[in-house]
């Protein structure tokens, strides 16, 4: 009976935990859904997505198709938002550009996070000469300005979106580092530390399993809104020349072939800085509303 008893005991205590967390994601939930502009966010973000995602689908041309015939033309019910100077659709090129927009800043981020956090949880968590190491690189980081550091970075690698990528991520890792950091020095001195540590679990263990989670939320609000700043960033380097080159179409690079005709067809930079705005400002938003929702010190 006593295994039985121990069963059911660890059965029950599985149980518990999920329903605490099923709690919080509904606490989440009804914190967040109130927040009206957040859930505007949101949903700006989920169209892009989806947009990225059935893009060959919903496309009504071939983003690629030069028609000098029809080059200039201003919008129509055959181009929606008007050809560009090689008569290339710009809806078409707009929808296809939002995967390249939507994976930029995904890669960067991704790339930025992953190697702050790494480094964010060795010097919070193991401190003395480690923290003092890694905290002044980052200071090092942080001491340009990050496009400046991008421009450096690109300008030794060459241009291209990959270098891009590389570029916006790594200017991104000193605030995932500092964050992370701050996160970790707080949890590590609790007591349930102190208790998993003398009860034998390694310093791995420990940092991934008890110490990573609870730091999570912060560094879920930061990714989403350097998000909006990746992708700046990129369309500015694109813009400069420095990210995608042609024929992709990229909306930096769209918005940068548009500036000659600014007077006599502004409809070819138009659209995709309106498409840079509006995926930036729904990616700073709904960053905002998360960040208000997982802070467990706001008031209703």
């Amino acid at each position: 009976m006593k295994p039985e008893i121990a069963m059911n005991q660890s059965e029950m205590t599985i149980v518990k935990k999920e329903s605490q967390k099923l709690k919080r994601w509904k606490a989440f939930y009804k914190k967040f859904k109130r927040n009206k502009l957040a859930l505007i966010g949101g949903y700006i973000v989920l169209f892009y997505i989806l947009v990225a995602i059935f893009a060959p689908i919903i496309s009504p041309q071939d983003p690629f198709k030069i028609d000098l015939v029809n080059k200039l033309q201003p919008p129509s019910f055959d181009h929606w938002m008007g050809t560009d100077d090689k008569g290339r659709d710009i809806l078409s090129r707009l929808i296809f550009g939002s995967r390249l927009s939507l994976t930029v800043g995904f890669v960067s981020v991704f790339f930025g996070a992953a190697i702050g956090i790494i480094l964010g949880l060795l010097a919070g968590y193991y401190g003395k000469w480690m923290d003092t190491i890694i905290m002044r690189i980052v200071d090092v980081l942080l001491a340009f300005p990050g496009i400046l550091l991008a421009l450096a970075i690109i300008s030794a690698l060459g241009p291209s979106l990959i270098n891009v990528m590389v570029a916006v991520g790594v200017f991104s890792i000193p605030m995932f580092a500092r964050i992370v950091r701050g996160s970790t020095l707080s949890v590590r001195k609790l007591e349930y530390i102190d208790a998993i540590r003398a009860l034998g679990a390694t310093d791995l263990t420990i940092i991934i399993k008890h110490i990573f989670p609870n730091i999570l939320s912060p560094v879920i609000v930061q990714a989403t809104l350097r998000l909006a700043t990746a992708i700046l960033s990129a369309a500015g380097l694109s813009y400069l020349g420095l990210g995608a080159q042609p024929p992709s179409p990229e909306w930096g690079a769209m918005l940068s072939s548009g500036r000659d005709y600014l007077f006599s067809a502004p409809h070819i930079a138009l659209f995709p800085g309106i498409a840079i705005s509006t995926l930036v400002l729904g990616f700073n938003i709904f960053g905002d509303g998360l960040r208000d929702a997982l802070d467990p010190r706001m008031k209703k």
